[in-house]
């Protein structure tokens, strides 16, 4: 996993139907945070979906409790995504019809620059770092 240094936003999630109040939370952090992209940049957006695949993921694949983390770097951030469960995250579904789910790993792998996933005792932890798209950060964010 990379090593990405800066504030750490945190949400424990137990439901599915958490899912939109923690998109809503991630795009607070990034509205407040000046020194990356806002939620409604490329960048931004990305994470958003990013953040909703692996923890939907964890939440129908793995077992409570379910904790989504995103790390604010310089360049870029961290998503950790982890659950109870510390087995393998299920195969990334390759040429399935999009109708029948199954997509988050192919689609994050898609979205990040890089992606993995470590286990840690009976945790499993699913990773993705998502870069910054030039042009995406605030003009006054090199000041901050």
């Amino acid at each position: 996993m990379p090593d990405v240094q800066g504030p750490v936003w945190r949400w424990d999630v137990t439901s599915v139907r958490e899912l939109a109040a923690l998109r809503a939370g991630v795009r607070d952090c990034l509205d407040v945070d000046r020194r990356g992209p806002a939620a409604h940049s490329p960048s931004g957006e990305r994470l958003l979906l990013a953040v909703e695949e692996l923890t939907s993921n964890a939440l129908r694949h793995g077992e409570l409790p379910v904790r989504t983390a995103v790390t604010a770097g310089d360049e870029g951030w961290l998503l950790s995504v982890t659950d109870a469960a510390g087995d393998r995250p299920p195969a990334e579904a390759v040429d399935r019809d999009p109708a029948l789910g199954g997509l988050g790993l192919k689609l994050t792998a898609t979205l990040a620059g890089t992606y993995g996933w470590v286990t840690d005792g009976d945790r499993k932890h699913v990773w993705a770092y998502l870069p910054f798209t030039p042009g995406d950060l605030p003009p006054d964010a090199a000041d901050d």
